[in-house]
């Protein structure tokens, strides 16, 4: 899986027809990368909830493909729930989850909603932090009416003018866009049929009501029973417990009491763990006594993850390719470095190199570090170099966006294996430096190493030169041909004295 993940939770108007729900999901399953975590259908509301993660490009991808089957498969004019709506897909939000801000997470929702807009003809509202219009930070403003209202003020009322696509409405509604940090979707039923005791409470609770910060909440009936349903857009503010005590105290208010409770999608595991330890008040309790925690640990060191990257290099997949590989080359020739080095200073035998040796370790591991780095970034380049390709080009400002955007992203898929080279040349050289001094015993280790430093070399020089024939700016492609032929040479250079150095020792 990519280093970079972001989760996308598109709400489906649609849950009495298993079949449509099915295709919906078939359909965003089909994207490559991506990853179908949760998904919560509840007829009451003739909703369906998504969770799915992946990579930027492709959970964008993946969003764009549930919108346009949902659009083809549900009628808003045939549609009714007791959840509001403004559209076949309601609302999708983007949240950044590893090695992704939530500025880019802004420019995927602004990318995305222009397609929708372009290529579906829906329009598109934008609203959290991806709003371009500050009273649409807030679902609920854009909501307001629903599909309903909409259709004969998307015209009229400029006010409602949306950010992206058509201002008139298909029988697929319109779509809401939108950026933000994890929420939680948490119900709580209550043990009665009067939905007007479940507003109540959400009035008393919902922050827009002066209630809890951070907390969203509707009145609702569902499954015969009155429903009080949230939105927790920060736990850490106020937490599940919190609410949860609070709607106890109104139930009890209202002569009533809470039947069960539960949460829609997925929910951070912090989220949960904090309301443990509030209703257990628990003393001093660290996450690190979660029996489960400390397994992942062990899992994450054992040497079966390590070279989990050994099964995505082997995969289908385009990427991680010869750019990862020739990182991890590098990466391995620094750990044999360090290996010889340690080896060497360990020995009363060698104390007269022992400085020398300790200064040649520490390099070796910052070159290593980096390097392993490089096997995940090269990885990313090239799925921006991807990404870019399969751009729209129907127009011709969208031509000149995706001719702009392939050069940037190829020159970036450039930039990085020829840091590996760099890298792996200085690499190469504290080979022969470990070989001539080293502890003998372990001279064809330093060999080893070398020989691992040329192949990511090699390797590297391999994805510059084909990346160069992908650029347009001759300066730029003559620059870099010319630096990556100057690493080969020196590398060649280094080669030839490794090898001398180590039939010198006797090592060959």
């Amino acid at each position: 899986m990519s280093d970079q993940l972001i989760e996308c939770i598109p709400n489906f108007s649609e849950a009495r027809r298993p079949d449509i729900v099915s295709q919906i999901i078939d359909k965003i399953k089909e994207v490559s990368n991506i990853h179908v975590l949760d998904f919560h259908s509840d007829e009451d509301h003739n909703r369906t909830v998504v969770t799915f993660v992946g990579p930027p490009a492709e959970v964008e991808e993946a969003a764009f493909q549930g919108i346009k089957i949902a659009a083809e498969l549900i009628d808003l004019n045939n549609h009714t729930g007791s959840h509001p709506r403004l559209g076949a897909t309601d609302v999708v939000p983007f949240v950044p989850i590893a090695g992704v801000s939530m500025k880019e997470c802004i420019s995927l929702c602004h990318h995305l909603a222009k397609r929708v807009g372009n290529e579906l003809h829906i329009p598109v509202y934008l609203y959290e932090e991806a709003a371009k219009i500050p009273e649409r930070k807030n679902l609920e403003r854009i909501r307001k009416g629903e599909y309903e209202l909409l259709k004969h003020e998307i015209q009229s009322n400029l006010a409602r003018k949306p950010d992206f696509g058509p201002s008139k409405l298909s029988p697929a509604g319109a779509v809401i866009i939108g950026a933000r940090n994890p929420l939680i979707a948490f119900n709580v039923y209550l043990d009665t049929d009067d939905v007007q005791k479940a507003k109540t409470i959400a009035h008393a609770i919902r922050e827009s009501s002066g209630g809890l910060i951070s907390v969203k909440a509707l009145g609702m009936l569902v499954n015969g029973k009155a429903q009080v349903s949230m939105n927790l857009t920060n736990f850490h503010q106020t937490s599940i417990l919190q609410v949860y005590e609070t709607i106890l105290s109104q139930a009890i208010k209202l002569k009533i009491r809470v039947h069960h409770s539960e949460l829609v999608g997925l929910v951070p595991q912090e989220a949960l763990m904090d309301t443990a330890i509030g209703f257990l008040k628990l003393d001093d309790f660290s996450g690190d006594q979660i029996l489960e925690q400390r397994l992942n640990i062990i899992k994450l060191k054992s040497v079966k993850d390590e070279l989990a990257i050994l099964d995505e290099i082997a995969s289908e997949e385009p990427s991680p390719g010869g750019g990862s590989s020739a990182a991890l080359a590098g990466a391995l020739a620094s750990a044999l470095v360090s290996m010889v080095a340690r080896l060497t200073v360990s020995k009363k035998k060698y104390a007269n190199v022992s400085a020398q040796m300790k200064e040649i370790l520490h390099q070796s591991e910052k070159l290593r570090s980096q390097l392993t780095e490089f096997v995940h970034e090269d990885a990313r380049a090239f799925e921006k170099v991807m990404a870019a390709f399969k751009l729209p080009k129907e127009t011709d400002e969208q031509k000149t966006f995706r001719f702009k955007t392939i050069e940037e992203t190829t020159l970036e898929a450039t930039r990085v294996p020829m840091q590996v080279a760099q890298w792996s040349v200085t690499v190469l050289a504290l080979c022969e430096r470990v070989a001539a001094i080293g502890n003998i015993n372990a001279i064809t280790d330093a060999g080893s190493a070398g020989a691992m430093a040329m192949a990511s070399i090699r390797s590297a020089g391999y994805n510059v030169k084909i990346n160069l024939a992908d650029l347009t700016d001759e300066v730029t492609i003559e620059r870099l041909q010319i630096q990556i032929n100057q690493i080969e040479q020196r590398a060649a250079k280094l080669e030839d004295q490794l090898l001398a150095t180590i039939k010198e020792r006797g090592g060959i």
